[in-house]
């Protein structure tokens, strides 16, 4: 999820746990816990695929952050020395604060490698975009509540407790819509003959009513959206190539064999002025990629490999008048590229 959403949470985990004993500081800790493991992002790794694809691995196992957690326990009994003989709640909120961070992004399309180093799998139950406002807006009210009314007071410990529990909700209801849709988009994909094994849902931007799917085959992938509110059966995707003959000669490539895996196999490979570019499907619209990649430039007689450099996205903020209509109402997306 997006840093402020984090921050949010950690302090209202800050707030339930210590808040009732040392104020407002616990909302302060809990924030700067529930941040610190999106501070990987300022590590430079080898090149744009390692910093991709190295993002929520040892920063947001839960391993590391349970070793992590008596350090920051201790630094900040350090810090508030009258607050010593709550060393053990210290303890718990750190870990609480790092582990529902961890647990948030593993709800988002990416996930987490939640178990590195003994895993470097990235679990990742795609069921929230990366900024969704409801479920943000209850934490951010709950948390405003006790930074208003004293961390102390009664009606600022219900309302955090609230914008939890309504938080807590939300997440259970986006794993029961990805159910539903999922199985809608999966046999409305089997009736009409179009691959439906390799098939991805995911929400479309700021909301779970309407959830975008890919469906990937061997040279190609189709593209469709699906509301909670459709009532037909049947399933509207746009087809689009893949041009997987340009990675071939690239076989054994690091940028080209890490994103294979960290895509899970949904990407698409494009030629674009001479490059051989991979973009990750799981994040954007057609052709409105985040994550884009060259990985190869055209040779004689066949591609050959460079370099990893990143492609910059671009932004068609037109669709989400689409978007927003396409929740209400069945409409086939027009054709992209």
């Amino acid at each position: 999820m997006d840093s402020v959403t984090q921050a949010l949470l950690g302090a209202a985990v800050g707030q339930a746990t210590l808040g009732r004993t040392i104020g407002r500081r616990a909302l302060l800790w809990g924030a700067m816990c529930g941040t610190l493991p999106d501070l990987d992002v300022l590590v430079p790794f080898a090149d744009p695929v390692a910093d991709f694809t190295y993002h929520r691995s040892a920063s947001h196992s839960v391993l590391v952050l349970t070793a992590l957690t008596p350090v920051v326990a201790w630094l900040a009994t350090r810090v508030h020395p009258d607050t010593r003989d709550q060393h053990r709640r210290w303890l718990a909120m750190v870990w609480l604060a790092f582990v529902t961070h961890i647990l948030l992004d593993c709800f988002t399309v990416y996930g987490t490698q939640i178990l590195w180093p003994l895993s470097s799998y990235p679990v990742g139950w795609s069921t929230v975009f990366i900024i969704d406002p409801a479920y943000t807006v209850p934490l951010a009210l709950g948390v405003l509540c006790a930074l208003v009314a004293g961390a102390r007071a009664r009606v600022g410990r219900v309302a955090n407790a609230v914008g939890l529990g309504l938080g807590c909700a939300y997440l259970a209801w986006t794993v029961g819509a990805k159910a539903y849709v999922e199985r809608a988009v999966r046999a409305g994909l089997a009736a009409q003959g179009l691959p439906s094994e390799h098939v991805l849902t995911t929400p479309a931007p700021f909301n779970t009513l309407l959830w975008r799917f890919v469906a990937m085959d061997d040279d190609g992938y189709y593209e469709g959206y699906r509301s909670v509110l459709d009532r037909d059966a049947e399933i509207h995707a746009n087809r689009y190539p893949s041009r997987a003959d340009l990675v071939a000669p690239l076989a054994g490539h690091w940028p080209v064999e890490r994103l294979r895996w960290f895509t899970k196999g949904f990407y698409a490979v494009t030629l674009e002025d001479e490059a051989v570019v991979m973009s990750d499907l799981r994040m954007g619209v057609e052709p409105d990629y985040v994550f884009r990649f060259a990985v190869g430039a055209v040779g004689n007689p066949h591609p050959r490999p460079v370099p990893a450099a990143r492609v910059a996205p671009t932004r068609d903020l037109s669709r989400l008048e689409w978007l927003w209509a396409r929740i209400w109402r069945q409409m086939p997306e027009p054709a992209r590229r």
